[in-house]
Parts: structure tokens; C-alpha cells; sequence
């Protein structure tokens, strides 16, 4: 992989540098990121997460989910499985659901299918012991509630898995690490944003250890924590894509309503790709990464990754808000409704124009998705890709996270974690390295190996956010385009360095039952057009198709 090979051509030239500010930069620039993407299956070193007894996951819900019986939860399947979430809130005001039997149905889920049997996926990494309370306590305040129709346009009531690298009171935040295992901490911003809007936090879902920034040469989905994510549509033999793993194949499984990831570069798009389901990668800085376990500050965002488009923009905008304490928080002062408005028309693609990269013509699922796109009125111009480079890509993520991670470390973690730095955690992991990395540790050890000058590092991210830039807008000016169509996570890198949003969508699978997803991007706060043209396609195309053997 020329992004392996890159990092260890750069780890070698500082090898023989003394002096940090002479560090020349990485001599083959790339746009590869397969070490934070999917990869081609291999054998895994290890399955099972060695960290978490099921016997003591569960054995607080117990006696809950006594009179949870096979019956019930049958008797339930019609009202919930792929269900949006109006459809769930319209289903619990006629009395056909609860939010407390929705919470266990997917409780019931998750311990029938996810761990130590023939079907396990090892998605969820921790669940909130509060939960059937919670929702409890949701049913009981629904009856002194005035509802109206925008209320089913709300996360209220709504069981919601958060990728384990995003804090949440009650659970501990690993990022899939064990020197993270003690790691409880306060909610994230966004956490609480969405408690503060009625939802249910469900538990935490695996996740690719560090973000996919830490071993390298390893499967995504793997944590030390979690165990190895495994996908509903080929269980060991499909990648998962990563790093939001875990939160991709909960949701995919119907082991929640929603999950919340986070994306550096497309570590959204492949895991809802992969796993046949929306995930939006929004504008840097339209959600605040307070409370985030970091790669890069210049680079990160959490997002929505649901199983229709509807669900994508009601927790998108609940999740939405101004957070002084992130420096890239965007005070727009819009509407919490401005994402959901319900306006949702078959008109949205009329008259838009897209670019479609020609290179990607020899894919009969992209080609496919352009003649739907066509018959509801969008133009389809073929571009060729304009040739600009992502130089010194890895290197914007290691200097960031060099220097991201312990002001994480010492603001938003516990206090007694025991760890305040990427070297800390490399000499953590040496203690017991066939548990805690089978895998290595190469990216998290070419961190440290790297460094610059301020002056060098602002150059880097200035050429990146200008190249990737150039990349898109080169053609949508020439063509007066609209947005772009992609495949996958295909375009992720040029889409994150130039802070550009993207939102993928089911559009089939391959002759093997690969799923791949149709990818929209566009310029910075086109969020609202991304969802509107996605849930046209989506509607038309119907593509999505739950994994058979969840059901």
C-alpha cells in the first residue's frame, strides 16, 4: 500500500535527521488511505474481544428482559425492523410500541446475534445500564406531551449507538484501546445535544482501534477492547470498512435505530458504504468534536449513520449546534428544523447538475445509479479527474494527533487513565503486546517519529486544504456543477482536506453480495441538498436490503 510505503520511507528519512527542523517531508505524495478504509479480506489474529464478559454485560438487564420473550419480540419485528423514525413514533402513539419495548427489542437483538455464536457481528462494545429506565421514563413523560407532526421528526424516545471514541456519563470511552478501558468521562457536546433532545443512548459500538490510526497493517473493525467487527453480509468475509465499524454494522443488523461515527477520511463513508446504509460526512465544524477522541483537529467530524436518509437528517440536526469550545464550531445560528423540515420533494433533482468521474464508468452499479438519477431530472456531465496531489496527507495526521491527543488526554478523559501522550500509550502497550496490539503499532510509532516547524505544518494543511479545493472546484466551475458522484469512500481524502461534506447512499451490491454505496459531495454547508438529492435517489432506487440472516 503506497500509503504503508510512504510512512516508512518518511520514518527512515527521520531516522537520519538530527535536527527537527531539517525533517524533509514525505517524497511520494498520496491520496491512498487504505489504513483507515476497507482492505481485502484476510485472516484475522483475532475474533473474540478477550476484555468483555458477556456474563457481566448482561446480567444487569437480566430480570428486565424476563418477560421479553421470543413471542414478544416477534410480535414486535413488523413495527421496528427497518423502520425510519417517524414510522416508529406514529407506531408508539397508536400503541402498537413503547419506547421501552423498542429499547429491548434491540437489547434482544444484540444479545441473540452480536457475541459467542455463529452469527456474531462483536459491533457493541459497552451498554448503558440506565437504558430500560431511561425509556421508561420517556413513555411516562410522552402522555403529558402536546405532540405534534414535527415530533416524529425527533430523536426523542430513540435507542442510539455511539462510535466508543465519543464520551457518554456511564460507560467508559476506549476509542477500542485498553489503556482507555477505565476511560469515564462526562458527555461529549453532542451527547449532550442529543439528550437534550429526548434520545436514548443505547451503549457504545466497536470500533477500528484509534480511530484506523494506530496499527496499520491490520483489519478494520479490530480493537483490542472489542474484538474483530464482522460484517451481516458476509460475516468473515466482507470487510466492514472503517473506522466507525462497529457503528456501521449495528445499525445495518437492526441493533439500533441510529448510530453516531466519526470521520478523519472516510472513516464515515466506508463503514456505511460497506454495510448498505446513509452516512453523512457534514461540513468540519457544523458538530463539535468536544468530548472526541481526536486524529486531527483540522480534519474530524463526528456524523449520522442511519439506515434511510430521513433518520440521517433528523439526527443530524439533533446533534447540531454552536460549541465554544471546539475552535472550528460554526455559530450559524440556523434552526435546529433547517435539516428537517419534512419538504422532502421528487423535484430536488430537476435541473441539478453532477459531475460523474469517468474512470468509475466501468462500475454497472455507478452506471446504474446515474440512469436513476437521470430519469428524475438531473443532469449527468463525465468529468475527468483533474491530476492534483495530497502531499504530506499522513504527515497532516500524524502532527495533529501528535499534538490532539494529549490535550484530549488532559481535558476530556478521566483523570487517572494513566496515559498523556501517543509515546505513553506505545510503552502501555509493550507491557502486554500480544493483547493489547497483535497487530503492531506502526502508525502511532510514526507519529512520534514525526515533527516540524510551525511554519512547515501550516504549509502543509494550506497546500492540502488548497489541492483539495482545486480537485473539485476546477470542474464544477467549468461545467456550472451542482455536486459531485462518487463510489464509496472512493473520494474521501480530497473531500476531507478541502472540509467539503459527503453523504453515501445504498445503490446495489456486486455479483458476490459486496455492498457499495453512491456517493454525493458538494461545498461546505450543502448538507440540506445532499440529504434532499440522496432521499430522491434513494426513494427511486430502493437498493437497500437487509442482511438475511438478522432478520
Amino acid at each position: 500500500m503506497r500509503l504503508i510505503l510512504s510512512l516508512i520511507a518518511l520514518c527512515m528519512i527521520l531516522s537520519c535527521k538530527e535536527s527537527k527542523s531539517n525533517v524533509e517531508t514525505d517524497k511520494k505524495p498520496s491520496t491512498d488511505i487504505s489504513d483507515i478504509s476497507t482492505k481485502e479480506f484476510r485472516e484475522f489474529k483475532v475474533l473474540d474481544s478477550k476484555y468483555i464478559n458477556t456474563t457481566e454485560l448482561w446480567e444487569v438487564f437480566n430480570s428486565e428482559l424476563e418477560d421479553f420473550t421470543e413471542a414478544t419480540y416477534n410480535s414486535l419485528k413488523p413495527f421496528v425492523l427497518e423502520q425510519d423514525i417517524p414510522t416508529l413514533h406514529k407506531n408508539v402513539q397508536e400503541g402498537k410500541l413503547t419506547y421501552e419495548l423498542l429499547t429491548k427489542f434491540y437489547l434482544y437483538r444484540i444479545r441473540a446475534f452480536d457475541r459467542e455464536n455463529e452469527l456474531s457481528l462483536n459491533s457493541v462494545i459497552a451498554l448503558n445500564p440506565n437504558v430500560i429506565a431511561e425509556a421508561k421514563a420517556k413513555d411516562e413523560q410522552l402522555k403529558n406531551m402536546d405532540i405534534t407532526e414535527q415530533f416524529n421528526f425527533t430523536v426523542y424516545g430513540m435507542p442510539i449507538l455511539l462510535k466508543d471514541n465519543i464520551n457518554s456519563s456511564g460507560m467508559p470511552t476506549t476509542a477500542g484501546a485498553v489503556a482507555l478501558q477505565n476511560n469515564t468521562t462526562e458527555d461529549a457536546f453532542i451527547v449532550s445535544q442529543l439528550k437534550r433532545d429526548g434520545a436514548l443512548i443505547l451503549g457504545k459500538a466497536n470500533l477500528s482501534e484509534w480511530a484506523y490510526f494506530f496499527c496499520g497493517d491490520c483489519p478494520s473493525g479490530y480493537s483490542a477492547i472489542g474484538g474483530q467487527t464482522l460484517n451481516p453480509y458476509g460475516r468473515k468475509i466482507i470487510d466492514t470498512g472503517g473506522s466507525s465499524s462497529g457503528s456501521g454494522v449495528a445499525v445495518a443488523a437492526n441493533f439500533c435505530v441510529a448510530a453516531v461515527g466519526s470521520e478523519t477520511s472516510g472513516s464515515i463513508l466506508s463503514p456505511s458504504s460497506q454495510n448498505s446504509i446513509v452516512g453523512l460526512k457534514p461540513t468540519i465544524g457544523l458538530l463539535s468534536r468536544s468530548g472526541i477522541v481526536p486524529i486531527s483537529s483540522t480534519l474530524d467530524t463526528p456524523g449520522p449513520m442511519t439506515k434511510n436518509v430521513i433518520d440521517n437528517a433528523i439526527l443530524l440536526a439533533a446533534m447540531y449546534g454552536f460549541d465554544e469550545a471546539d475552535d472550528k464550531s460554526l455559530n450559524l445560528k440556523w434552526p435546529k428544523a433547517y435539516y428537517v423540515d419534512g419538504d422532502f420533494s421528487k423535484d430536488d433533482l430537476k435541473g441539478k447538475r453532477f459531475g460523474a468521474f469517468k474512470r468509475l464508468m466501468e462500475d454497472s452499479l455507478y452506471v446504474n445509479a446515474l440512469s436513476v438519477l437521470k430519469a428524475q431530472g438531473a443532469e449527468i456531465i463525465e468529468i475527468e479527474e483533474e491530476e492534483v496531489e495530497l502531499p504530506d496527507f499522513i504527515r497532516l495526521l500524524n502532527l495533529d494527533m501528535k499534538a490532539d491527543l494529549p490535550t484530549y488526554l488532559s481535558t476530556s478523559a478521566n483523570a487517572n487513565v494513566g496515559v498523556s501522550s501517543v509515546q505513553n500509550v506505545i510503552e502501555f502497550n509493550k507491557k502486554d503486546s500480544i493483547n493489547t496490539m497483535p497487530y503492531g503499532q506502526k502508525l502511532f510509532e510514526g507519529i512520534v517519529a514525526d515533527s516540524a516547524t510551525d511554519s512547515e505544518f501550516e504549509s502543509i494543511k494550506a497546500t492540502l486544504k488548497t489541492n483539495g479545493k482545486l480537485y473539485f472546484d476546477v470542474s464544477k466551475k467549468a461545467h456550472d456543477l451542482d455536486g459531485f458522484l462518487s463510489i464509496n469512500n472512493y473520494h474521501a481524502g480530497f473531500a476531507a482536506v478541502a472540509e467539503y461534506p459527503a453523504l453515501t447512499v445504498p445503490m446495489g451490491y456486486t455479483i458476490d453480495g459486496v455492498p457499495k454505496g453512491l456517493t454525493f459531495i458538494s461545498t461546505p454547508l450543502s448538507e440540506k441538498n445532499l440529504l434532499n438529492w440522496a432521499y430522491v435517489y434513494e426513494v427511486a432506487s430502493k437498493k437497500r436490503v437487509a442482511p438475511k440472516n438478522y432478520n
